[in-house]
Order: structure tokens, then sequence, then C-alpha cells
């Protein structure tokens, strides 16, 4: 089932949706004066026009007000995304677009500013000599060290050929290298083959069109190489394409359906059914989960548990068991809204439940940071402090308050993209389901 055939059938529900809400009477321009809350909100906005000490953006009014309104239903996974945010959404959707090559993650604790986290092989970052660990301070001439991530991710894009210029920060020393963006392929697919002829794939995330692909090659030289079991990781996958969720589960399992979908009306339609292919894999298998497992990852793993195809293992899931329609808006932006649950095989709902592991292990490869306060001190004052050999100084604030909080470790990846690195002295998981694999 492919991407396109996702759009067809959400694009069918979403027909359905709109005309039963026709039929419950909706807003229109005509009609949204016709209550006191619609007179309220349009004299808001006029007064607002009409008095406001200072200059309004309207932009930003209006998608403020948007924002709102789906904020107000308290549901998490109903949501409205500004133009330039879809407009990195959809490329990466599309899994391809032109950049220098890197993965990036916020540097500050809010969130914020960027940094390297992997450097891809082959692209123009690595060929300028950009590290991971090092931190953007600069795009072009805007300082963005406070940035939003897809701020900078908007900047560090843009048409192939075209040159970007980069100041990164590296032990605190700036540096600044001018780049070509370059094709890139987003891989969402990591493999390798672990001792004792056990085949591991790690699947990073769901919201990919080319991840149905990517897989199906993974599973097909899993195959090819013989592997005598085979460990399908999971973890922080936060899910995406509900289709790419079945075809995955469709490559274990020979029949039966995969995931049903159920309206507010509570009526239930099968949405994926498996089918017998020459390219499934029948061998033995075994899913790593923990708690950032999510939406797609859950209909996989819930599907595979329920049909007693593979050995769940890990910890309990996050509980993402609603589907969102995405509405493309005459501004470019996109609103995701639920419109429907989803049931495993034998009608287990597990929003906000999750999917309980059949092993439950603690996830080791991220360890908790030392962090620490303090107060006390005066103002401007610097603190040394010594944090597993090594020293640290904080400054304290205006108050006389410090605060320090280290790195999490993260796990090391390959900078060959497709390639998977594990370890299976620090990973309670993956050594559990390969000692259940032995």
């Amino acid at each position: 089932m492919n991407a396109k055939r996702l759009t067809v059938t959400l694009a069918a529900l979403g027909a359905t949706a709109a005309v039963a809400y026709a039929q419950l009477g909706g807003y229109t321009q005509a009609n949204l004066s016709s209550t006191p809350e619609g007179r309220t909100f349009l004299q808001v906005l006029n007064e607002l026009n009409r008095l406001y000490l200072y200059p309004v953006d309207q932009e930003k009014v209006l998608r403020g007000a948007i924002t709102g309104a789906l904020g107000s239903l308290n549901d998490e996974f109903t949501y409205y995304s500004e133009p330039e945010d879809n407009a990195i959404d959809a490329a990466n959707l599309q899994g391809e677009f032109f950049g220098i090559g890197v993965q990036l993650v916020a540097a500050n604790a809010d969130g914020t500013g960027g940094k390297i986290d992997n450097v891809y092989k082959g692209g123009a970052a690595s060929g300028a000599g950009v590290q991971i660990g090092d931190q953007f301070l600069k795009i072009g001439d805007k300082d963005v060290t406070s940035a939003k991530l897809n701020e900078i991710v908007r900047l560090v894009r843009g048409e192939r050929g075209t040159q970007v210029t980069v100041t990164f920060a590296r032990d605190g020393k700036p540096y600044t290298v001018k780049m070509e963006r370059q094709p890139v392929t987003i891989v969402s697919v990591e493999s390798t083959v672990l001792p004792g002829n056990i085949g591991y794939i790690a699947l990073n995330t769901f919201y990919n069109e080319k991840v149905s692909e990517q897989f199906r090659a993974a599973v097909a030289d899993m195959k090819k190489k013989n592997v005598k079991a085979l460990i399908l990781d999971l973890r922080d996958n936060g899910g995406g394409l509900l289709n790419a969720g079945v075809d995955v589960a469709d490559q274990f399992m020979q029949s039966g359906p995969i995931v049903s979908l159920r309206d507010r009306s509570k009526q239930t339609q099968v949405f994926g059914t498996a089918r017998r292919q020459a390219s499934d894999y029948t061998g033995k298998l075994v899913v790593l989960v923990n708690k950032n497992s999510a939406s797609a990852s859950e209909v996989v793993s819930g599907a595979l548990q329920d049909t007693g195809r593979a050995t769940i293992v890990g910890e309990q899931t996050f509980g993402k068991g609603v589907a969102q329609i995405p509405v493309t808006l005459p501004d470019g932006g996109k609103a995701a809204i639920v419109n429907s649950e989803w049931l495993t095989p034998k009608g287990r709902q597990i929003h906000k439940k999750g999917v309980t592991p059949d092993v439950l292990v603690k996830d080791t490869r991220f360890t908790t940071p030392v962090n620490f306060t303090g107060s006390g001190v005066k103002p401007g004052e610097k603190i040394t402090l010594t944090i597993e050999g090594k020293p640290v100084t904080v400054t304290a604030d205006k108050d006389g308050k410090f605060t320090y909080t280290g790195e999490i470790k993260r796990p090391t990846r390959s900078a060959q993209q497709g390639e998977a690195t594990v370890d299976l002295q620090t990973d309670a998981i993956l050594k559990k389901a390969v000692d259940l694999l032995k």
C-alpha cells in the first residue's frame, strides 16, 4: 500500500466528514455573525485594529486565532502548522531536499538553537570538515543561537547548487564555512547483522514516503544474508504515515487485519489487511519499543503482538491511538485534525494506554545527566565544580542563583546512512532481545 493510496483514502474520509459537518451546521462568512460568539470574535478583531496603540500584525493575529481555536480542544494531535513549518514538513515527508547533509538537534535547554548531531558521508558538511557537536552561530548574517530549530533548517535548506555560509562554534571557537546545497535523501531505515547471525533493522520514523521502499530493501537484504532471526527496533519512532505502518507489518504477516479505524459515529472499518508475499520474512522476530514508540509504531507492534507473530520487548509505549487528516489551507499552512481512532486486530484501543511489551525491560541507552542548582553567592560570581573528573564552571545570575544541566549522552550514530550502530553492553533492551533469540 503506497502513500498515494493513503492520501486518496483520507481524502474520501475527509469528504464524508465534511458532508456530515455541513449537515450539523458549520461556519461560513455569512453565518459567523449569527451567534454572540461569532459577533464577539469579529468585534474584537475590528476594535483591535481601531484602538490598539501599536501596529497590528494581521497575519500573526489571525494565525494566533486559528491556533487558539484548535488549541481550545485540548487535543495535542489537532493543531495548526504555519506555512514555513509546513514547507519543511512537506520536504521531510517526501524524503528529499537540498541541504548540507547533517542531522540537527536543539542546542539549548528550551529547545532553541541548533547543533550537529550527525554528519553524513558524502554531504557538503562532511566535505567542509563540519563535526558532530558543532553549534550554529550564524547562517549568512543572521544570528541563530536562539532561533527555533525549524528556522535553522529552513535557512540551511534551499535550491540545488546554491551556496550557504554558516558560522559554527567548536569548543567555543567560531569558524565559518561556505557550502553548496546538494541533494539529500532521508534514510529512515538502518540495519546490521549482530553476533549469532541475528539481523537488526531500526526504523526511525514512518513520516517518509520512501520508508516502505527502504524497509522492503532492508528485509530483502536480511533474507539474502540468511539471518537466523530478526530484531525490529521501533524505539523513539514517533510514527507518521499510517499506511507505511501497515506496509511494514505486512512484511511479517501473511493474512488477517492489521489495523482498523473507528470514527465518531463508532463505525469501524478495516484499514489494512495482510497478504502473503514472496518477500515476507517468516522467521523468528522480536520487536523493540520504548516510551517514545508511538502511533504507527504501535500499529505495527500491536498487530504483531495480537497475532503472536513477534515478541515485544522494552517499555510501555506512548499511547497514540488516533489518526489525523491533514488539511492544506489557503495560506500554505496545514491543519491536522483527529478524525478517528485505530484498533489492533483483536480490537484493542490503545489511545492513552500504549502497548504493554511481552517482556518489560528499561531502556538503558540514555543516562540521566548530572544537574544541580544553587544560590547564595554574589551576582556574576563564577563557581567551578568537578563533574566526572572534569571542571565545570557556572556563573550566578543577578539574584545570585546558578544552575547546571549536563548533556545527555546520545547513542553513537553511523555517518553512513542506512548503517546501524549498536552497543550490546549498554543497551539492555537489545541485549534481552538477543538473549531471547539465542
